[in-house]
């Protein structure tokens, strides 16, 4: 199980949390010029890489606020969380073979 540090209420068990996917994705500007397929690709297509991926995450059992986290898909270490809207912080971005 994860332990993460929320930045509003401390460290909590990753029970009290969801998870809301990869963090950092914009928007379409001019949604209504999007074909079904564009649609698609910007809903359901994610990048699932080995290694750092920066990811949102909502404090649900908690004081329900979102927030984004640099987490290892390897280790599952966690090694930001930062709030939304902020910068994601410099890490190095560890890819494995």
């Amino acid at each position: 199980m994860l332990l993460i540090d929320c930045p509003h209420c401390g460290p909590r068990a990753e029970l009290e949390f969801s998870y809301g996917h990869e963090a950092h994705i914009e928007r379409p500007k001019d949604p209504d010029a999007l074909s079904d397929s564009d649609w698609a690709a910007y809903l359901f297509l994610r990048e699932n890489p080995k290694g750092v991926i920066l990811e949102r995450w909502v404090h649900s059992h908690g004081c329900r606020r979102w927030f984004n986290v640099a987490r290892d898909t390897v280790s599952y270490e966690i090694l930001a969380v930062y709030p939304m809207g902020a910068e994601p912080p410099k890490l190095e971005q560890a890819r494995y073979v």
